[in-house]
């Protein structure tokens, strides 16, 4: 006749198990903050197709404008100095919290009396041209349209066809939001990436989920939320690779950040402490019984 043993595990033993396996698959892994990966259904990395492209911005109210103009006619040129120097810049400037320093220092123009405001109406108040359209229009547009304004107003006052105008979009801002924490930045570059980007930001961090990074943007007044995995290779050829101006980019957190292992190596380290510190107040435990008997 066999004798059956039953075999009981100690309390303690069986939820330090149960945490050293929730510590252990709370572990955050190469694979889950590598950028540039290979696309992989092992590794639940997606493939995106060849769509990458970039359109020239298209300007919103609210957008500030740098216009200037220039001519080699000195007549033409003190007409246009007199005129945007005569205040009617600061005009556009009411409102919308307008940080001169920003612009400044960021962008490199030194003179706000050239900054105008795309107004509700989408229109923009020029010296001597007046209100001029130019909502949904990219910036060489802006500038054509200009140059044809003035060539018309200015043809009796010298030689117009030496006129050029330069356009552009000042104060244009992109947002991150991680677990780092959340910040507003100053676009640089006429076509800046993704990566840039985050690089800007200051990277993410070790806890932040890039398999479901979200981007936030308003185009022609809607509002969309795409949602792609930046561990991807494929990143580079899609749709998601540039970013807009006013783009939130947002970057959830990881799953287990509660347990806060990062590593291997933290876990077992944290399981030897655990395991020791276990056996230590099992054994005191231990000694209160037996003596009490």
């Amino acid at each position: 006749m066999q004798t059956q043993h039953n075999i009981y595990l100690p309390h303690w033993l069986l939820v330090l198990t149960v945490l050293i396996v929730s510590m252990l698959s709370s572990c955050v892994t190469s694979k889950e903050i590598n950028l540039m990966q290979e696309p992989s259904k092992k590794n639940h990395i997606p493939s995106y197709s060849d769509t990458v492209s970039y359109a020239d911005y298209e300007l919103r109210m609210g957008d500030r404008l740098f216009i200037r103009v220039h001519s080699v006619d000195q007549q033409v040129q003190k007409l246009f100095t007199a005129a945007m120097g005569s205040g009617n810049g600061y005009g556009d400037m009411s409102g919308g919290g307008y940080n001169q320093s920003i612009s400044n220092t960021n962008q490199g123009y030194s003179n706000e009396l050239y900054t105008y405001l795309v107004m509700e109406d989408g229109t923009i108040d020029f010296p001597l041209i007046g209100r001029l359209y130019v909502r949904g229009m990219d910036t060489r547009q802006v500038k054509l349209r200009l140059e044809e304004e003035l060539a018309t107003y200015i043809k009796d006052y010298g030689d117009y066809k030496m006129v050029s105008v330069d356009v552009n979009v000042v104060q244009r801002v992109f947002s991150v939001i991680s677990d780092r924490g959340a910040g507003n930045y100053i676009i640089r570059r006429e076509k800046m990436t993704i990566y840039e980007a985050i690089a800007q930001a200051g990277d993410l961090g070790e806890w932040s989920d890039r398999s479901k990074v979200k981007v936030v943007r308003e185009k022609e007044g809607v509002t969309k939320v795409i949602e792609f995995d930046l561990r991807s290779r494929d990143v580079i050829n899609s749709e998601y690779y540039y970013i807009e101006p006013n783009d939130v980019i947002y970057v959830q957190q990881l799953r287990g950040k509660a347990f806060h292992v990062n590593s291997l190596t933290s876990a077992i380290a944290v399981t030897a402490t655990t395991i020791g510190f276990g056996g230590f107040v099992y054994g005191i435990v231990q000694r209160i019984i037996n003596a009490s008997k």
